[in-house]
């Protein structure tokens, strides 16, 4: 979570690339200094790398041939979404050419029938969503921010609804993905299941713009249940929420959102999306789907559970646009938790662990963090194992910076410990790469190994994941 203040000195573009990139492109490439800055940062606490150019590309053809330019003159690629990533992962260390595929916001065909889609890159989950809606179908994929489907399959991500449906990892079928000489290449396919060769879609799922620009996506798709419950459960202690989460799970209730705010993190909500009738108490979120009677049986056990660890009675959102209000606010938890210190910066950082030691992780954390006086909401799709720390700090305060970042490091290695890894969803990027090391240790080499050998040059969204 260190902030980054300077990049790797480099040789300004050439003028034989910028002459080849404009003829392909025309004004659809950019130097400008705004346009430059904006794609040279994400959402976590670096500090801004701007690329030297900026490519939007409408077409896998189009980055295909920016690709293999850069190639030729051996200059840096960056791929870019919506720059909603967190660990750096859109920083342009080594400056270059930033290929934007916001513009590719196709969706190329939706087969009811299966159950899957073909999207381009720079479709966002909500514009999936509101295609499909008529066709009675949902993709269950809901990172907080309005991602691109591109960049979450490249960050693996996931979100609420993990618990259930899984990650970005389970449901993607396939992809067409610009490797690093500008050759295209599609792995997967429609098929439920293949042992057809390597699972190159496995490769490219989670490597974070290292091996490849993912320019299309097959997903997995989901009839939308006949019923959804959306229920909300406060308690007075933290153990007491976690533990109801562990019992839930290991009592095989197949919950579909199942998400933890601790008392701070509540406190925030409540003042920020205005959730009357609420108290700043750990509390717990859970979304049920299915027919009526199955969604009835589901609250019925989680209810008793909850009881038993001190939870109140169940508050109901019974119509949409209740469900909608209630979980907007959880997707708001970040904006909430960064109200509660105006003038300060939120650091997002994440771990997960197996379901039976979360409630221990959590708890030393919230103690780690009360005993440093630190002002860090926790929050966490809990049913998988993953919470979220928010730390709340004046980025300029040397001293609070090292006590977060201190106090990060013990929480991503008493996770280790407890046979978990240092990010659930977040990512690698450039935030992580030490923890990296310490979570997988020799491994790392084998992941080494395989960038080296489909990026030899190192041209692939450098100085992420791994050092080369």
């Amino acid at each position: 979570m260190r902030l980054q203040t300077a990049g790797a000195k480099h040789a300004p573009l050439a003028n034989s690339l910028v002459a080849a990139l404009s003829a392909l492109l025309g004004d659809r490439m950019s130097s400008a200094a705004a346009v430059r800055e904006q794609h040279g940062r994400g959402e976590g606490p670096f500090s801004a790398m701007p690329p030297d150019m900026v490519c939007f590309v409408e077409k896998t053809e189009e980055v295909a041939e920016v690709v293999r330019l850069c190639a030729e003159h051996k200059v840096p690629v960056i791929p870019f979404g919506t720059g909603t990533s967190l660990e750096g992962h859109v920083l342009a260390l080594k400056g270059g050419v930033c290929i934007d595929v916001s513009r590719m916001n196709a969706v190329l065909e939706v087969n009811r029938d299966d159950l899957d889609c073909r999207v381009q890159a720079g479709v966002t989950r909500k514009a999936l969503g509101e295609h499909i809606r008529d066709a009675g179908l949902f993709f269950p994929i809901d990172p907080g921010a309005n991602a691109s489907l591109g960049g979450m399959a490249a960050t693996r991500a996931s979100g609420t609804n993990a618990v259930r449906y899984g990650t970005m990892r389970e449901n993607v079928l396939g992809l067409t993905v610009v490797l690093p000489d500008g050759r295209v290449v599609r792995t997967g396919g429609r098929a439920r299941k293949s042992a057809a060769g390597y699972d190159l879609t496995r490769l490219f799922v989670g490597s974070e713009g290292t091996l490849g620009v993912i320019t299309e996506v097959q997903l997995r798709l989901y009839g939308i249940p006949d019923s959804i419950g959306a229920a909300v459960c406060q308690f007075e202690s933290l153990d007491g929420a976690v533990r109801t989460v562990i019992q839930t799970i290991q009592m095989g209730v197949p919950v579909a959102r199942m998400e933890l705010l601790d008392e701070v993190q509540m406190r925030a909500c409540v003042a920020y999306s205005r959730l009357e009738g609420f108290a700043a108490k750990p509390t717990l979120f859970f979304e049920f789907h299915g027919s009526e009677a199955y969604v009835a049986e589901q609250a019925e056990t989680v209810g008793a559970i909850a009881g038993e660890h001190g939870g109140s009675a169940f508050r109901w959102a019974h119509r949409q646009e209740e469900r909608n209000a209630l979980w907007q606010a959880r997707h708001n938890a970040y904006y909430a938790a960064v109200a509660l210190a105006p003038g300060k910066r939120g650091i997002a950082t994440d771990v997960c662990v197996p379901i039976s030691r979360l409630a221990e992780c959590i708890l030393e954390t919230r103690a780690d963090i009360d005993r440093d006086g630190m002002l860090a909401p926790i929050v966490g799709h809990v049913g998988d194992g993953n919470f979220h720390v928010t730390f709340l700090v004046d980025t300029d305060d040397e001293a609070e910076m090292a006590r977060a970042e201190a106090i990060n490091e013990r929480m991503v290695h008493r996770a280790l410990a407890m046979g978990g890894t240092c990010t659930g969803e977040h990512g690698v990027g450039v935030g992580k790469m030490d923890f990296l090391v310490a979570e997988h240790g020799d491994a790392v080499s084998v992941m080494r190994a395989l960038k080296m050998a489909l990026d030899p040059d190192n041209i692939m969204n450098p100085g992420k994941i791994v050092r080369v």
